[in-house]
């Protein structure tokens, strides 16, 4: 079955960086499209960046400018470079995926895979 593991969640300082890791299993990210969503406590969960297959990518308004992110097709990792962070980050991280060449979307009912998620705390 398909599996996603997230990974390099941390608490850091406003300002600070932190870089997120998405390893996939049983899956080919040459025909996934896939993001990263987060959601804080008591609120709802958001699309923070999306990635078509090929690496074309979209971001929320929030992110756009701090956070990138990337792919290695031949590794099946997902990455997500979190820059210039800040209190309003602090959230749990979640790698999604779905088949298909690219959707590109910030809506969580699109992706039908997910993974456990990794906690993103910044003070």
């Amino acid at each position: 079955h398909v599996q996603l593991v997230e990974s390099g969640g941390g608490s850091v300082q406003a300002g600070g960086s932190l870089r997120l890791t998405c390893v996939g299993y049983n899956l080919d990210y040459n025909n996934y499209y896939m993001g990263w969503f987060r959601q804080a406590p008591g609120k709802e969960r958001e699309g923070v960046a999306a990635s078509c297959s090929t690496g074309t990518s979209a971001y929320a308004d929030s992110v756009k400018g701090r956070f990138t992110i990337s792919k290695e097709n031949a590794k099946n990792t997902l990455y997500l470079q979190m820059n210039n962070l800040k209190s309003e980050d602090t959230a749990m991280y979640y790698c999604a995926a779905d088949r298909g060449l690219c959707a590109l979307s910030d809506n969580a009912v699109d992706y039908g895979y997910w993974g456990q998620g990794t906690q993103v705390t910044v003070s």
